[in-house]
């Protein structure tokens, strides 16, 4: 497996169904934070359904549709970012992550996305990339700033989370926007 290292002791790597162990652990200790804003936490209560959204993920992967990766810190799964969203023939994608508490507030989001946006557009031609978000999140939204996203509207009320109508914000950046911001390396 390949692991691309995101400095500070961070890596990213897939994350596959044969983690689920792993990945539920990490769920556990991040759920209360993770869920106020994300689902995730309510997606993957126990191993079968922790396996199973692995599972779903991994055949996204099969198919070209998606992917999926982990954020591990001193060898500790913390996080991930996925691309749940992947299409190759329209050349757009979504972007999307999650942060245990103590993991948060040492940019490795960040880092992790540059690493698949970039991935995304140079290798797979993607033309946009989104991030879908709700305004109540700034540490993602920041994330969304950080990497030179242009936030393009809200959807007003349109995520109904836990029993509350929220709205989402429509961040994305745009190949020759990356590409101008992200020169190749020589």
């Amino acid at each position: 497996m390949f692991a691309i290292s995101l400095g500070d002791g961070a890596e990213l790597r897939p994350l596959e169904p044969w983690q689920a162990e792993e990945f539920l652990a990490h769920m556990d200790r991040g759920r209360a934070h993770i869920g106020r804003h994300v689902g995730l936490p309510d997606v993957v209560p126990d191993l079968d359904s922790a396996r199973n959204w692995l599972r779903k993920h991994a055949d996204k992967t099969a198919a070209d549709t998606g992917r999926i990766y982990g954020i591990w810190l001193d060898g500790l799964l913390v996080g991930g970012i996925l691309l749940p969203a992947f299409d190759a023939a329209a050349g757009t994608c979504e972007a999307g992550c999650w942060l245990e508490p103590d993991a948060t507030g040492r940019g490795l989001v960040t880092r992790a996305l540059r690493v698949i946006i970039d991935w995304a557009v140079r290798e797979r031609g993607m033309h946009r990339v989104e991030w879908l978000v709700s305004p109540e999140n700034t540490p993602s939204v920041n994330v969304a700033k950080r990497l030179g996203m242009t936030l393009e509207g809200v959807q007003r009320q349109n995520d109904l989370y836990r029993g509350v109508r929220q709205d989402t914000e429509i961040w994305s950046v745009l190949a020759p926007e990356w590409l101008s911001a992200h020169p190749a390396k020589p």
